[in-house]
């Protein structure tokens, strides 16, 4: 069954810890982004992982191989259950990263971020795209040829990354909006159900929680949503989601 991600895109733990409080224990799975991994630091996944939550550490790495891998070891010293790192840091960066990891934490690459579109990759590469999914199955491809275990996509093209790389290859999917909310600043997204009819294994939830009037209220209705959307879906082979 595909789960829930929140996202503590807060800029203070105190804030991260009041909305955690306000969640309870229906919500146990959180990412720590650059924001507040930056203000908090590794402070803040000890925080959590104290309290029992799961911790997504969501940092995008992309670096040189050897200072990626030692960035890798730091993180599984944290316990964290997920970390990412930039495809587009290339094949050797991506395999010393599997390699430091050593099966203690997954190691997720992140293939084209969810606030850009055609152009912006356009410019990016220096020639024309007329296909982000072709680019994001390309990268996904490329990942899983190095042995990491998943990839960030959005809802957009987990499908197709889906239909190419089965599980136990992950699909996490970031840019969740409910039916009639805000995009913001995200170009790419989809519904919590057109994420789970995509095959997307996670779904990263930040501002249609964290922004709510009612955090509590907001996370349930999302999770309904996705449990209502998984009762049709028969997966071919088990998913590594709890």
């Amino acid at each position: 069954m595909a789960g829930i991600i929140v996202a503590l895109d807060h800029p203070s733990a105190e804030a991260a810890f009041a909305l955690v409080d306000r969640l309870g224990e229906p919500a146990d799975f959180y990412k720590v982004g650059l924001e507040l991994f930056a203000r908090s630091g590794p402070d803040m996944v000890r925080e959590l992982r104290g309290r029992g939550k799961r911790v997504f550490l969501d940092l995008k790495l992309h670096d040189i191989p050897n200072t990626v891998a030692r960035a890798v070891e730091s993180s599984a010293a944290l316990d964290v259950e997920m970390l990412t790192v930039h495809i587009a840091g290339g094949v050797p960066m991506m395999e010393g990263a599997r390699s430091a990891a050593a099966g203690r934490l997954e190691v997720l690459g992140v293939t084209v971020l969810t606030s850009l579109g055609p152009d912006d990759l356009a410019a990016l590469w220096g020639h024309a795209v007329t296909s982000v999914r072709d680019e994001v199955r390309r990268l996904a491809a490329l990942a899983f040829g190095c042995g990491l275990d998943g990839v960030v996509a959005s809802a957009m093209e987990a499908g197709w990354v889906r239909a190419s790389l089965e599980p136990p290859f992950l699909v996490v999917t970031p840019g969740i909006r409910p039916a009639g909310a805000p995009s913001g600043d995200q170009k790419r997204v989809a519904t919590p159900t057109d994420a789970v009819a995509a095959g997307a294994d996670w779904l990263v939830v930040g501002r249609p929680i964290t922004q709510a009037a009612d955090p509590a209220a907001a996370f349930s209705s999302i999770r309904s949503e996705v449990e209502a959307a998984e009762a049709p879906r028969a997966p071919t082979s088990p998913r590594r989601t709890s």
